[in-house]
């Protein structure tokens, strides 16, 4: 397990499928600042908390002109019907192998009633417009987090 990437460090970049089936790479974002936020499971009731409040914070998010990502190793259908499902209005990216969630530190040990496992660690990484980690949010509760992304946006 690689441990997070921290606030100042280059945000590792990668190409990777996303919900419609095509490809996107990070770098190609450079320019805009971009909210990387990893989630366990497209359709479970904190991740869909979360997604929701990004999609209500969509025009905020806009004034900054913020691009944001959700990521999981969910794939391309499962992620087509979740973002169908709660007219998500941004883009949703596959990470089947959790490589991606590893170069961020976002797979990590979890314990769940006592059973350790390893999974995604709701997180999420503000990347600026140059391509570093503004700011990083661990272990992340999905009430309140888009507020407290705007904030770190504007802070940029």
């Amino acid at each position: 397990m690689a441990d997070w990437i921290e606030a100042g460090a280059k945000a590792p970049d990668f190409t990777l499928v996303t919900d419609d089936g095509t490809k996107l790479t990070l770098s190609s974002l450079k320019g805009k600042p971009v909210v990387l936020y990893f989630y366990p499971k497209d359709d479970t009731p904190g991740c869909t908390k979360e997604a929701c409040g990004f999609r209500d914070a969509k025009l905020q998010l806009a004034k900054h002109e913020a691009v944001v990502l959700g990521i999981s190793p969910d794939g391309p259908e499962s992620h087509a019907a979740f973002r169908t499902k709660y007219k998500l209005p941004f883009t949703l990216v596959c990470d089947p192998d959790h490589t991606v969630a590893e170069a961020y530190g976002a797979w990590r040990e979890k314990n769940l009633y006592g059973k350790k496992s390893l999974g995604i660690a709701r997180s999420t990484f503000v990347i600026d417009a140059e391509g570093r980690v503004a700011k990083v949010f661990k272990a992340v509760k999905p009430d309140g987090h888009a507020e407290r992304v705007l904030e770190a946006l504007a802070a940029l």
